[in-house]
């Protein structure tokens, strides 16, 4: 397979954990990663027939089944729609190691998009924390192009 100019692989570590196999993350996935890693910017893809925009960012639109090929940039700051805190440990898949608790995450639909998606939040006292409140990234300094680029959301007042 031919790689464009203009285009970069990534390659992602999962810690110490040997994986025998390969995978790519695909056009749209492996263009969010690099706008993550070198630019803290997050990236949606808008569909072309019914104008939804989708982040992630996708190929095909769910509804229309339409190739997606406009990616559109997103200010990164969104709502929570719906939220979890666990109180229990579990080891994390990406490093082997036993997550902290109490440890939050929220179903986030960033500004302007039709989508949600899970990830951390900072805050992870659960009185604190309620459907619609405002949040954004809080960025890792050292950014490797993985969805942990982004350490949580933070709750933010506006």
């Amino acid at each position: 397979m031919s790689q464009k100019k203009d285009q970069e692989l990534l390659f992602v570590s999962s810690g110490e954990a040997e994986q025998p196999f390969e995978w790519s993350a695909g056009k749209h996935i492996s263009k969010l990663l690099v706008e993550m890693r070198d630019h803290k910017r997050l990236i949606a893809s808008k569909c072309p027939q019914c104008q939804k925009v989708l982040f992630p960012p996708r190929r095909v639109c769910a509804d229309c089944f339409v190739e997606m090929d406009e990616l559109v940039p997103l200010k990164g700051r969104g709502v929570i729609r719906c939220f979890t805190v666990l109180n229990f440990g579990f080891v994390d898949p990406n490093t082997g190691l036993q997550k902290p608790v109490p440890l939050a995450s929220a179903y986030i639909q960033l500004d302007g998009t039709d989508t949600m998606f899970l990830h951390a939040l900072e805050e992870t006292d659960f009185h604190k924390i309620k459907i619609g409140m405002r949040v954004e990234p809080v960025w890792e300094e050292k950014r490797q192009g993985q969805a942990l680029d982004i350490r949580h959301f933070k709750i933010i007042d506006e």
